[in-house]
C-alpha cells in the first residue's frame, strides 16, 4: 500500500473544513449580518483549498485504507493520557490564521458544551459537546488532515452523490471495484450502521475510545456528527436499522451546537473547570489509551 502520510496537506489549518461546513449548511436561525461583518468563506482561494482537501480525501478513503487505519490506531498504543492531558495535547492545534476568533481548542469545546448546558440537556450530552473533537489528536500522531477531518461516509459500497464533491470519487479505486461499487456493496439491506465501515477520521477514532463509557445517544453524536450525507441528506437510510433511525434524532439535535456556537467571547475557563472536572470524573476513567 502507498505511504500516504507523505501526501501534501491541502489545508493550512484544521478549521478550513468547519468554515466550509458553515457555508454549506448556514444557520437557519442566524440574524442577517452585513457582508463586512463576517469572514468571506467563499473566496476562490479558500474554495480551492477545500476542493483540494476533498480531492485527496475522496481518492484515498477506500475500504482497504479504513481497515489499515483501524489496524494501526485501534490498538490504542500511541499515548496514555488523562482527558485533561488530551485537551492540552489538542491545544497545540490552535488556529492562528482565523481573523474572526482567537480561541484555542479548549475554548471552542467549552463554547459547544456550555450552549448545550444552557439549554438544559442531560450531563452526558454536555460532556459529549465538550469532548466531541478530541479525536483530532490524530493530527498530532502524524496523520494528514484529510484522514482526520472532513465529511464522513460509508466505504465498501457505492459512494452517494450527496457527499460533498462526489465527482472526486471517480479516481477512487473502489468506484470501479464490483465488490464495492453497488448500492449495498459488502453490506445487506438495513444491516445497521454498527456493521458499516465509515471513512477514517476523528469521529470514528474517538467513538472507539469512548464506546465503553457513554450512553448510546452520546456515542452516535460522536461517531456520526460528520456524516452529513445521512443526517442532512438522508441518503443512506437503506443501511440503517431501527436503532440507527432513533439515535440519529440525537445526532441532528447535536449538529447545530457543533456548527453554530463559535463566538468571540472567551469562556471563563477557571470558573468552569470545577464543573467539568466533576463531570469528566463521573463518566471517564483517570487515564485513557489513545
Amino acid at each position: 500500500m502507498k505511504d500516504l502520510k507523505n501526501q501534501n496537506n491541502p489545508m493550512e489549518n484544521i478549521d478550513d473544513w468547519e468554515d466550509n461546513l458553515k457555508e454549506r449548511y448556514p444557520d437557519p436561525d442566524a440574524t442577517v449580518k452585513e457582508k463586512e461583518e463576517f469572514r468571506n468563506y467563499v473566496d476562490s482561494e479558500r474554495l480551492e483549498t477545500v476542493k483540494e482537501f476533498y480531492r485527496i480525501n475522496h481518492l484515498y478513503q477506500t475500504y482497504d485504507f479504513v481497515c489499515s487505519k483501524e489496524e494501526e490506531f485501534l490498538k490504542f498504543d500511541k499515548k496514555e493520557l488523562s482527558l485533561w492531558e488530551a485537551v492540552d495535547f489538542l491545544n497545540t492545534l490552535i488556529d492562528d490564521s482565523d481573523p474572526d476568533i482567537d480561541l484555542d481548542q479548549l475554548q471552542h469545546l467549552l463554547q459547544t458544551s456550555e450552549a448545550i448546558r444552557a439549554d438544559g440537556h442531560p450531563d452526558w450530552f454536555i460532556l459529549t459537546g465538550f469532548i466531541h473533537d478530541l479525536g483530532k489528536v490524530l493530527c498530532l500522531f502524524g496523520e494528514p488532515q484529510w484522514a482526520v477531518v472532513g465529511d464522513t461516509f460509508p466505504v465498501g459500497c457505492k459512494f452517494s452523490d450527496k457527499i460533498v464533491y462526489p465527482e472526486f470519487f471517480s479516481e477512487n479505486p473502489d468506484t470501479t471495484n464490483p465488490k464495492y461499487n453497488t448500492k449495498f456493496g459488502v453490506y445487506s439491506p438495513n444491516c445497521g450502521l454498527d456493521n458499516v465501515k465509515m471513512s477514517w477520521g476523528h469521529d470514528e477514532y474517538l467513538y472507539q475510545i469512548m464506546k465503553n463509557y457513554l450512553p448510546d445517544p452520546a456515542l452516535y453524536m460522536i461517531r456520526y456528527h460528520s456524516f452529513y450525507s445521512q443526517h442532512r441528506e438522508n441518503d443512506y437510510a437503506h443501511l440503517m436499522n431501527e436503532k440507527d433511525v432513533e439515535m440519529f434524532e440525537w445526532v441532528k439535535l447535536f449538529n447545530p451546537y457543533d456548527l453554530y456556537t463559535k463566538a468571540p467571547v472567551k469562556p471563563d475557563v477557571k470558573k468552569l473547570m470545577p464543573y467539568y472536572k466533576e463531570l469528566v470524573s463521573k463518566y471517564l476513567p483517570e487515564k485513557l489509551n489513545f
